[in-house]
C-alpha cells in the first residue's frame, strides 16, 4: 500500500500527526492510542494492519 493512501485513511478516521522524525507518530484522540508510521514510499499490508490495530481504526 502506498504511504499516501495510508495517511488518507488515517486522517479519514480522525487520526492526527503528532510529530515527525525517522518515523511519523500518529495519534487517535477518540481512543487515546498512538502508533509510529515509517517514512517509506510503500508500506507492507501486514504493517498497515498492525498500525490500524494499534490506533483502534478499521483496516483500509
Amino acid at each position: 500500500m502506498s504511504k499516501n493512501d495510508l495517511l488518507k485513511h488515517l486522517r479519514a478516521n480522525g487520526c492526527l500527526l503528532i510529530r515527525e522524525g525517522k518515523h511519523e507518530i500518529w495519534h487517535n484522540p477518540s481512543t487515546g492510542m498512538t502508533s509510529p508510521v515509517p517514512r517509506h514510499q510503500t508500506i507492507d499490508r501486514i504493517l498497515v494492519r498492525k498500525i490500524c490495530r494499534e490506533l483502534g481504526i478499521p483496516e483500509p
